[in-house]
């Protein structure tokens, strides 16, 4: 079984930073074509934030280029987003989500979040 769990969010302030980290289980990260993160503020769509491609392509939304890095650790088998420069607009509950392909079957799971919350 696979499973995908957050951790890392928290309370922080305008222009500080937090990492996030996604640990994966049941299956190997380089194993998934796409590990990435979304987020969902209330009121909102998810919306995704950054995502990395097993041969190693990134994509960002545009509000946090600049500003976000994903990236993954093999031997953890865990991605991470690191986000510097926080706003009071990136509060929102930040998910995990892996998704692969094998034959005609795609594969979703999704972990159940972490809130961050950027407030002074």
């Amino acid at each position: 079984q696979v499973q995908v769990v957050e951790s890392g969010g928290g309370l922080v302030q305008p222009g500080g930073s937090l990492r996030l980290s996604c640990a994966a289980s049941g299956r190997s990260i380089d194993r998934i074509n796409t590990m990435g993160w979304y987020r969902q503020a209330p009121g909102k769509q998810r919306e995704l934030v950054a995502a990395i491609q097993s041969g190693g392509d990134t994509n960002y939304a545009d509000s946090v280029k600049g500003r976000f890095t994903i990236s993954r650790d093999y031997a953890k088998n865990t991605v991470y987003l690191q986000m510097n420069s926080l706003k009071p607009d990136d509060t929102a509950a930040y998910y995990c989500n892996a998704q692969w392909v094998v034959g005609k079957y795609n594969y979703h799971y999704w972990g159940k979040g972490t809130q961050v919350t950027v407030s002074s």
